[in-house]
Order: C-alpha cells, then structure tokens, then sequence
C-alpha cells in the first residue's frame, strides 16, 4: 500500500476566511492537535503577511516534534528570507514557494510571458533551497493550465531542486477525470518526476474539491492538501475527514494515511468552535446529521442491519453514534424502537394505535422529542385506563 501523505493547511488557507482569524496561542494549540491527529505536513502560515503570522509560524516551529512545519511564500526573495527565519527551530522545516501559471495569472496578473514566469518559478525554488532542503512549488491555477506548458514548469523545478511539486485546482474548475488527467500528465511527460512528490490542492467552488483529490492520487500523486471541516477560500478547500475515510474504507485503492480516525469528529468540533465556523448539518462524516435517520424506510432498515444506511460506523470516525429522529417522515419501527429507549415497551397492536396519535404531533412540529413521547405515553396509558 502506497502512503498518502496529508498536507493540512487549516492553519493558513483555512484561517484565510473572514471571521476565522486566530491568535498565536490559539494557533499552536492548533498545531498540536493536528500532529496528535497525525498529519504528515502542517502549513502553519505565511510569514511575511504580518507580525502576528510570522510569530505564530515561529512559535509553531518550535513546539512541532514529528511533522513538517511549512511556511508559505510567494516567489519573492524577500518573502523566502522571512519564511526561512520564521522556521528557523522547526525540526522539519519546508518553504513552501511558486507562482501562477495559467495564462489568466501571465497575462492578466503578472502581465508577463510564460518564458519569463518559468524563469521566476525555477527562481524562487533557487532562494528557497538556499535555506531549506525541502522545499515545495506550486503552480497556481494549475488546473487553468496548459498541460504542455506545466509539465515544463515542474520539470524545471524539480530540476532545481524542489521536492514537492504542488498543482493547485485554484478555482475548483476542473472535473475529476481533468484533474486525474492533468496528474497522470506530468507523471507520463516530466522526465524527473521521480524525483518529487506530486501533490493536490483543490478548491470547492464547484463542490469537487475531495473527487478531484481522489482523482489526483488515483492518478499518481502522493500529498493531498486539505483543511479540517474543509475550511478555506470562498467555497473551501478538500475536506481532510474525506480524503482520509474515503481512503480508509477503499481498500481496494491500496492507499493509506496516518490520520487516526477515531480523532475526526473531535478535531472537527474542535476547530469549529475556535475559528466560529460551525459545520453545516449534512457535512460528510461530522455533520450534525451524518448518521441520523428520519425517513421511515431508512430508519426500517438501519434498525434490520445498520449497514443497510451507513457504510461507515459513526464510532470509527469519534463520533458519539447513530441517531434515530423521529418527524413525519419516521414509520412504526422508529417509533417503537424510540419509546423502547425510553423505557416503554408496547406490542404491535399499542403501536399502531400510538402511531396514529403520532403522526398528528410531528405534522405539527418539526420533530418529535423525549418530552413529546413521555406526554404520548401518559396519554395513551390515560386512555387505556378509560377503557
């Protein structure tokens, strides 16, 4: 099985979103979470934007024992220079540094050639291994990009010595079997590839940041680069929790990750609360509603066999369980499996005549609670008392 290395950019890309902005210490506990998490890689920041970012990547270098601390830059001397002091502790240090290279970022960004981009780009990666022995490139709007022209690119910096080659989706433009394409590309036509880990950064703009990444690996790339809770840019970034059960459940892959998945759920709630961004309900893995049932034949089913509705078991992930929420959509089964959980058994005759009761309190709610079945069953016990 082949290692896919987990880049985790929560710290930089995903604090990129207005409102999600963290303070030093806030940022190493961070950290630290994400390496007890075991990702390979955490970009702790970009240095030169600020005081702030360059003290929280320091601080971050010095407390990281086992993964890679990387600073990003842009392909400027000066930029290089800062991200280099700033992780001058880490045990692991990686300058992250590239540029754009799709047409709309030569001409329209840079207003320049590709001849004289793919000169800055080998550039860049020149400054950063003047200070660093690991250093990663990326070609921004690599999925805009000419095929052609970015093998050329890649092909030149690993050539100069960059060990980690970084095609970003930077818009979520591509479709996954573009993006998977575009990968097998560059390991088909760039003659050094051997000599570098292809890695994917995939934006969400179009929701194919995690397919995109699937497709990337599928394709040859070994560091997928991901964010908790899939924070980031605009629509956000690849989803770490995806990427790492996707994974996890598709052995026939035969891929794996150090990420320990019991830990997802809680890092998920974890980051959540620190950077004030709650987790939309129907989010994949630790969504509120990831294992909740509420329609009747799902809920019918999952109380039969629980494989019948999840393919993943919601403890494999740190989650607390399977939930069984009872509106107007919920059957019999959920019904009396729930009184049952209350402490109440009934036979069948009981439910039917409960249920009829039922139907009519969650028309009127949107869902039935404990105190709605106590009240119910007081109800119905009243009237059996009657009779």
């Amino acid at each position: 099985m082949d290692k896919i290395l987990i880049f985790d950019t929560t710290l930089r890309d995903g604090e990129q979103v207005p409102g999600c902005r963290l303070n030093t210490k806030e940022k190493v506990a961070a950290a630290l979470e994400l390496e007890a998490l075991g990702v390979d890689i955490i970009e702790a920041g970009f240095p030169i934007s600020s005081p702030g970012d360059f003290e929280s990547v320091s601080a971050i270098a010095r407390v990281i024992k086992d993964a890679v601390v990387c600073g990003l830059t842009r392909a400027v001397l000066k930029d290089i220079e800062v991200a280099a002091e700033a992780l001058k502790d880490a045990r692991r240090p990686r300058i992250h540094t590239g540029i754009g290279t799709s047409d709309y970022h030569i001409k329209s960004k840079f207003r320049s050639t590709q001849d004289e981009i793919l000169k800055q780009a080998v550039q860049c990666v020149k400054w950063a291994k003047n200070f660093a022995d690991d250093v990663e490139f990326y070609a921004e709007d690599a999925g805009r990009t000419g095929n052609e022209y970015l093998a050329r690119v890649i092909e030149a910096v690993i050539k100069a010595g960059a060990t980690t080659v970084n095609i970003p989706d930077t818009t979520g433009y591509c479709l996954p079997h573009q993006y998977g394409e575009k990968i097998a590309f560059l390991v088909n036509n760039v003659s050094n590839i051997d000599r570098a880990v292809i890695s994917c950064h995939c934006h969400n703009d179009l929701g194919l940041a995690t397919a995109n990444s699937i497709a990337g690996i599928i394709a040859g790339a070994r560091q997928v680069e991901c964010t908790i809770n899939g924070i980031g840019e605009r629509a956000g970034n690849t989803s770490l929790e995806e990427v790492a059960v996707i994974i996890r459940q598709h052995k026939s892959l035969n891929f794996y990750t150090d990420v320990q998945a019991t830990k997802l759920t809680p890092i998920s709630n974890y980051i959540s609360d620190l950077m004030r961004m709650p987790v939309q309900p129907n989010k994949a893995i630790v969504g509120g509603n990831a294992f909740s049932h509420s329609s009747g034949i799902h809920q019918d089913g999952f109380l039969k066999d629980a494989a019948t509705y999840e393919s993943i078991d919601p403890k494999d992930v740190g989650a607390a369980g399977s939930s069984i929420r009872l509106t107007a959509r919920s059957g019999r089964s959920a019904l009396a499996y729930r009184l049952l959980k209350l402490g109440y058994t009934y036979n069948r005759d009981d439910i039917d005549v409960l249920y009829t009761r039922f139907v009519q309190i969650a028309d009127a709610q949107r869902e039935v609670v404990d105190t709605d079945l106590h009240h119910l069953a007081k109800e119905y016990a009243n009237t059996a008392v009657l009779a």
